[in-house]
C-alpha cells in the first residue's frame, strides 16, 4: 500500500498533473446539476446567489480530495457551490488546504463528520479502488449517500485497475500477475449506492492524460511495489521485470487509460 503522506509531494507530478486533473474535473461536472437544478434554487439570472430552501449555498464534498488538484477546478467552475475537501492523509490534506485554504479537513471516509443531508453532492475520485475490504468500500458508499440531501448527487470513479490495460505488449507481460478483486467494479459499486438508496444518474469517461505506461517505467513501478500484489522482494517481480526490459521502444508510452465514472442521485423526499 502507497503511503500517501510521503507520496504527496510528488503525487500530481507522477500522475498525470494539471492535464488529468482537467479531464476528471471536467467529468465530473458534467455529471454534477449546475447550481440552479442541484440546490433547488430561487428564481433569478444570478446563479452565484441561488440558495436551496434552508438559505444556504450548494454545498459539494470532495472526500479523498488528495492533493487537491482536482478539488481547486471543481470550486473554481461552480462558485455557486461550497466545496469542502477531506482526505485522511495529513500529508495529502495539507497539500490541498494551499489550494482551498479553510476548505480542507482531514476525514475518516466511514465517518465522516457532518450531519445527515449536509451535501448537495459528493464526489470520490481515486477513492474506491485503493480499499481491499469489500465491507470497508459498502461504507465508504453509505457515508456518502447519508451526508447527501435529498435530490443530492453522488459522483465517483470505478474500473480504475481495468482502465489501466488499454492492450498493449506491456499488458501481455503483465497478465499473468497476481491480482485482487476490483474493489471499486462498477457493478459492485451501483449494488451498494442502490443498497443506501442511491439511484443510477449518468455516467462519464475520461482519458488519463499522461499515464500512457512505458516499459522502462513500469518497470520502476514494479520494482517500488506499486502492483499491490507483488511487493518488490517477491521473487516472480525480477522475472516480469526480465520481460519488460526486453520489450521494445523503452521509453515510448503506450497509449492513456480512459477511465469510467459513475453517478447516482439521492430521491428527492416526497
Amino acid at each position: 500500500m502507497i503511503d500517501y503522506d510521503k507520496e504527496a509531494g510528488v503525487y500530481d507530478a507522477t500522475r498525470g498533473g494539471e492535464a488529468r486533473a482537467e479531464a476528471a474535473a471536467d467529468a465530473v461536472l458534467g455529471l454534477i446539476p449546475d447550481s440552479a437544478d442541484i440546490t433547488g434554487s430561487a428564481e433569478g439570472p444570478d446563479r452565484s446567489d441561488r440558495r436551496d430552501g434552508t438559505g444556504r449555498p450548494g454545498r459539494l464534498l470532495d472526500l479523498a480530495c488528495g492533493t487537491g488538484i482536482v478539488t481547486r477546478r471543481l470550486a473554481a467552475a461552480r462558485p455557486a457551490l461550497q466545496v469542502t475537501g477531506a482526505d485522511r492523509a495529513p500529508g495529502m490534506a495539507r497539500l490541498a488546504a494551499t489550494r482551498l485554504p479553510g476548505s480542507v479537513l482531514l476525514a475518516d471516509s466511514c465517518q465522516l463528520p457532518f450531519a445527515d443531508g449536509t451535501f448537495d453532492a459528493v464526489t470520490t475520485v481515486w477513492l474506491l479502488h485503493l480499499i481491499a475490504d469489500a465491507t470497508e468500500v459498502r461504507a465508504i458508499v453509505a457515508e456518502c449517500a447519508r451526508v447527501l440531501r435529498p435530490g443530492g448527487v453522488y459522483v465517483t470513479t470505478v474500473d480504475k485497475a481495468a482502465a489501466h490495460d488499454v492492450g498493449s505488449d506491456i499488458d501481455a507481460v503483465l497478465a499473468a500477475r497476481p491480482r485482487r478483486p476490483a474493489s471499486d467494479a462498477s457493478a459492485d459499486v451501483s449494488a451498494y449506492a442502490r443498497a443506501s438508496g442511491l439511484l443510477p444518474a449518468g455516467r462519464a469517461a475520461f482519458t488519463g492524460v499522461g499515464q500512457g505506461r512505458s516499459p522502462r517505467s513500469t518497470l520502476v513501478d514494479l520494482r517500488r511495489g506499486w502492483f499491490t500484489m507483488l511487493p518488490p522482494d517477491d521473487h516472480r517481480v525480477e522475472e516480469f521485470a526480465e520481460r519488460l526490459a526486453a520489450l521494445p521502444d523503452q521509453d515510448r508510452r503506450r497509449p492513456d487509460p480512459r477511465f469510467a465514472v459513475r453517478a447516482f442521485r439521492k430521491p428527492a423526499a416526497c
